[in-house]
């Protein structure tokens, strides 16, 4: 018999049902998807696609003619229009990248407001986190490739690199973690009522820290790059100098789900500091620590109501347990890991120093007994400013965000093979829902715990399938150990 498109994919012959090749091979993929028993998001900061992979061979980068950048962006200040330049520095600075900024840079599909935004930011902010903030550097068309990011380029050739991922909201690093972790960004009207829930792009109820010491400062500079003068805390309606309280994230979070069925998870926060200061009057300051135990806009976990209630709070943890889970072949089945600011790759912080941390993270990965059961999934949370040639899908009102690295690293990953599928940050959730929860999804409708959110991010039609970036039939592949600190030679770095 001949399979067509046309056939039927449930076939009864004599009361017995028959699945058709297609079907078949869905349903294989389903059970597939279970050979991965441990999936770790390594999340780092700032960077679009085109900034580290827009000259890579074969993926959807920066357009050429000739050789040569075939697009440019206007610089209001000169008149001239720039185009992307190879950047050898290891500091870059990036521009604002608040949810007004993105539709500046978009520019109505034009991709070409880059420059402009950053030369309307406020210069030099002493709050490098602050996506309303400019640079007296204008650096956002400069891209690296493998001369700068050479570990970064190696994954890419040896596992999946994914050229078409994009940031689920179209603002800043808070929203984009809090999608990551519950697929919404909102703030709540009233303590403990997920109904109260109202959608927040840009300001969501944020961490104290994030707020102390504003009040007579430039704030957050209203989300369109100029300082309003009234500094966060009034624009809040609190007193002078009154920090704002601690956020209630009263909606669901992708927790709620795995501590109902009964799967382990752990958001990993390395210790050291966050990159935002307490007070943005100063023009330096001394950053805040961060540790496990300091709720921030990277760590955000402890302000939802859901992971106080279930009596998850110590599932937040020391990157030391991280390690120590790695070798041992404990780790958990879901794993997040938040970096400090001086490695993140968030402007000021080095490139070198977060492909060193991020290489790290994953040769302990591969030195370990997981390794033959883990997916790896390495992004970054939103653009910084940095300029990127595609035109984000549109999802609904909050997104997609622009475009941001993403690759792939498992033993079951594909070898060499470029994803052109349109993802987002929710596919990640959507893999793990597959693999651990057999397909549920945050719906209000069937989670058992209601809230307003405006959609299933999960289900979006345009939405890809992570599954396509493995071939669960071959044999799991080795480790691929790479040097944290690649030497140079002539000012090019070599494996």
């Amino acid at each position: 018999m001949t399979w067509t498109k046309s056939t039927v994919t449930l076939l009864s012959v004599a009361g017995v049902l028959f699945l058709a090749p297609s079907a078949r091979a869905r349903q294989a993929a389903l059970q597939d998807i279970h050979k991965i028993k441990h999936v770790v998001v390594i999340m780092q900061e700032n960077r679009s696609f085109d900034s580290y992979f827009g000259t890579y061979p074969g993926a959807n980068g920066i357009p050429m003619r000739n050789g040569e950048p075939a697009v440019c962006v206007p610089d209001p200040r000169t008149n001239q229009c720039v185009k992307p330049y190879h950047d050898p520095h290891d500091l870059n600075r990036g521009g604002p990248h608040g949810q007004v900024n993105a539709a500046n840079d978009i520019a109505g599909g034009k991709m070409d407001g880059f420059i402009a935004e950053v030369r309307r930011g406020p210069q030099r902010c002493a709050d490098p986190n602050d996506p309303s903030c400019g640079s007296a550097q204008v650096d956002v068309m400069g891209y690296h490739d493998d001369r700068e990011i050479p570990n970064y380029w190696a994954y890419a050739r040896n596992f999946v690199l994914q050229d078409n991922i994009f940031e689920p909201n179209a603002s800043w690093s808070l929203p984009e973690h809090l999608f990551l972790i519950s697929e919404w960004s909102a703030r709540c009207m009233r303590q403990g009522d997920p109904m109260s829930c109202i959608n927040a792009l840009q300001n969501p109820g944020n961490p104290p820290d994030f707020g102390r010491g504003r009040a007579n400062g430039r704030g957050r500079a209203n989300g369109r790059g100029r300082g309003t003068g009234r500094g966060r805390a009034n624009r809040m309606n609190l007193p002078a100098n009154q920090p704002p309280a601690a956020p209630d994230y009263a909606w669901t979070d992708l927790t709620y789900l795995l501590h109902k069925q009964h799967v382990s998870w752990a958001y990993y926060v390395l210790k050291g500091t966050e990159p935002d200061c307490e007070d943005d009057t100063e023009a330096t300051c001394v950053q805040r620590r961060q540790n496990a135990r300091t709720p921030g806009i990277w760590n955000p976990l402890p302000y939802f109501d859901t992971v106080k209630e279930d009596g998850e709070l110590n599932n937040v943890q020391s990157l030391d347990n991280f390690f120590s889970a790695a070798k041992s072949g404990k780790l958990p089945s879901v794993a997040w890991i938040c970096p400090s600011g001086d490695v993140s790759e968030h402007p000021p912080g080095l490139v070198s120093a977060g492909q060193a941390y991020v290489t790290t993270l994953i040769n302990a990965i591969m030195k370990g007994p997981d390794w033959e059961s883990t997916a790896i999934f390495l992004t970054w949370d939103d653009w910084g400013g940095f300029y990127d040639h595609v035109v984000p899908p549109h999802v609904d009102e909050n997104g997609y965000g622009l475009r941001v690295p993403g690759i792939v690293i498992s033993p079951y990953a594909k070898q060499g093979y470029i994803d052109h599928q349109i993802l987002s940050h929710d596919a990640y959730a959507k893999f793990i829902e597959d693999d651990f929860l057999g397909g549920q999804r945050l719906d209000p409708k069937t989670d058992g715990r209601a809230d307003p959110r405006p959609d299933v991010r999960e289900n979006a039609a345009q939405l890809g399938d992570l599954r396509s970036d493995f071939d669960f039939s071959q044999p799991p592949r080795k480790p691929l150990m790479l040097n944290p600190h690649p030497a140079k030679k002539n000012g090019a770095a070599v494996r």
